[in-house]
């Protein structure tokens, strides 16, 4: 009983951060099932089989007590995705619910990021910090709900993206973007505006 609770706490804890950094990104917190991306990748096996992998080793990341008893699947984790499935999710990224992936063959997504609800990531994309001119390393990006990102995709550095923002293949991504834009291009340049829809997400 104790140690459920300890789960929902550290999971409750992630989410409020999220939630704080995305600027209420998400109208609800993230389930606590391992697999509210099933549906989402339905007809990806491989997809749901990372999907479920991920949050097992994020539930275990987010409590003290639960890394050090399964600190041996953590190790076992990364070497699953990264070795066998080659694909690189971080156990301490923090997604919301309903991620899918395309294929997700060399896709990274490094630790710290954060990304919302519904969003789609094809594969070969990178997501994660950058070394700056100190030489430490930056934040990581904040992804609003309902993104959408092409393959071969880089985003990196302190960023934020807004909500229901589509990029295009092969795109750069190192500055904010708005809510409603789809961008493209090397570096990421505004193509067009989606639509004008009232959205929970701040950039400032």
């Amino acid at each position: 009983m104790f140690k459920k609770r300890a789960v929902r706490l550290s999971i409750n804890a992630k989410e409020c951060l999220a939630t704080m950094r995305l600027g209420r990104v998400s109208e609800q917190p993230n389930s606590v099932s391992i697999f509210q991306d099933w549906r989402e990748n339905k007809g990806n096996f491989k997809s749901r089989l990372v999907m479920v992998f991920y949050r097992l080793a994020f539930l275990i990341q987010g409590n003290k007590i639960l890394s050090i008893l399964f600190f041996w699947y953590l190790l076992i984790y990364k070497f699953i995705i990264g070795w066998v499935l080659n694909i690189g999710i971080s156990s301490k990224s923090v997604i919301g619910k309903g991620l899918r992936i395309q294929y997700g063959f060399g896709t990274v997504i490094g630790g710290q990021t954060v990304i919302g609800n519904s969003c789609n990531i094809s594969q070969l994309t990178t997501i994660g910090n950058k070394i700056i001119e100190n030489g430490t390393f930056s934040k990581s990006p904040i992804i609003g709900n309902n993104v959408d990102i092409g393959v071969n995709v880089t985003i990196i550095g302190d960023v934020r993206i807004g909500n229901n923002v589509v990029i295009g293949a092969g795109a750069v991504i190192t500055k904010d973007i708005e809510n409603n834009c789809v961008v493209v291009g090397n570096p990421a340049v505004l193509l067009k505006k989606k639509y004008d829809l009232t959205s929970s997400y701040d950039i400032g």
